[in-house]
């Protein structure tokens, strides 16, 4: 029930992940065609507005050419520019030159007939005849800011109005999309969990028996045979110590106690001892004794045993693996292929595997990475191309 339950909240947490990037590019998008909708009904709203200044400004440009005609016959007998309080004026002539204006915009676009320019309505007429030389009239009256503050209102609440209701349609879309594979993951989780719980039994049962078998009294080729089962029962375990450990996610409490660490280790290197007689290695300790750490002994040993499974792994034959403890350091050193910088940046990574010609799934150094976070462990990594690797913990 505790290895369902932690399934559940895994499954959990990775949905929530999936559904949080897929809103975040969902909500980009849909921001994106919101304010571009916004921004086609601004400008249709804004043509709107300008048609119907345009025919109040149009009766203003009746009223002032007609103006302008009778000083333009009279101009000896006023000589007086006209002048409204509705509205501000300006002449033209055909070169666009001003002859006169009274308008607060210094720069105008005679080649529009009405538009909106630094608050300003402009409405740009051409009379039939030349009076006073003026080939173009342009009026001027004040932006109508209600209207623009109304607009820009309306346009506010349907954005977030529209945002909000494209949100929640978007998360049950979603959800509704990731039924399928949720219950994919469900039968795959435990699939993965009855598999792990079955092979349990029948390989700690086979590591038991091979332990209390005296190879000594067995002739040498089958001694060999005990040997590399043992060997793939220990493979085995290792595997299905791993997935455990994932399958829970770190949840469990940790059991810490005060833990002998020198002994701890040294009943490790004795455990590997079979897998490094493989490859004829050598294992060179230097374990200071009465060394102890805080900690849960279950994941103590599984950080030692990754390291120490990798260190077999990736080493050569006839290779060594140096292991120094001293206080609140631990050191282990192998002899083989090493990496690079772009391989030590990404080492901890979960599925990561630089070399598929071993065997591994690439979770054991995520899983050091879990364990060292949880305790505060500082891991450094040291590493040259054909010279060995150097896995170094600090506490």
């Amino acid at each position: 029930m505790l290895v369902l339950k932690s399934l559940d909240i895994d499954l959990t947490q990775s949905e929530k992940k999936t559904l949080l990037s897929f809103l975040f590019v969902y909500s980009f998008f849909t921001i994106v065609i919101l304010f571009f909708v916004s921004f086609l009904y601004f400008s249709f709203q804004k043509d709107l507005m300008l048609q119907k200044k345009r025919l109040i400004m149009q009766e203003y440009a009746n009223d002032f050419v007609f103006r302008l005609k009778d000083l333009h016959i009279n101009f000896d007998k006023y000589k007086y520019y006209p002048r409204d309080e509705k509205f501000n004026s300006a002449i033209y002539d055909s070169d666009k030159k001003m002859i006169f204006s009274t308008l607060e915009s210094k720069k105008v676009d005679l080649d529009e007939v009405a538009y909106i320019s630094n608050s300003k309505i402009h409405f740009v007429e051409e009379p039939e005849s030349f009076y006073l030389g003026a080939k173009y009239i342009v009026l001027e009256i004040p932006d109508d800011k209600h209207w623009l503050r109304d607009l820009k209102d309306e346009i506010t609440i349907f954005v977030i109005i529209a945002f909000v209701f494209m949100t929640i349609l978007g998360y049950f879309l979603l959800k509704i999309l990731l039924k399928p594979m949720r219950e994919a993951l469900h039968l795959l989780d435990r699939f993965i969990k009855d598999t792990t719980h079955e092979l349990n039994t029948p390989v700690t049962a086979i590591i038991s028996n091979i332990e209390m078998i005296d190879t000594s009294t067995l002739d040498e080729k089958l001694a060999k045979k005990i040997k590399r089962i043992d060997i793939g029962a220990k493979t085995i375990s290792n595997i299905y110590e791993d997935l455990t450990f994932l399958t829970l996610n770190n949840k469990i409490i940790s059991q810490n106690e005060n833990l002998d660490l020198s002994t701890i280790l040294i009943q490790r290197i004795e455990y590997f001892k079979t897998l490094a007689d493989v490859k004829k290695i050598t294992f060179i300790p230097y374990i200071d004794k009465d060394i102890t750490i805080f900690c849960d002994k279950k994941k103590i040993i599984k950080l030692i045993d990754n390291f120490l499974s990798n260190a077999i792994k990736y080493n050569k034959i006839n290779g060594k693996i140096e292991v120094i403890l001293k206080e609140h350091y631990l050191s282990i050193e192998d002899s083989g292929k090493g990496m690079t910088q772009n391989q030590i940046d990404n080492l901890f990574e979960r599925y990561m595997r630089f070399d598929k010609s071993v065997g591994g799934f690439g979770i054991g150094l995520n899983i050091v990475s879990l364990i060292a976070k949880e305790y505060d462990f500082k891991i450094e990594v040291i590493s040259k191309l054909d010279e060995g690797s150097k896995m170094v913990v600090k506490w």
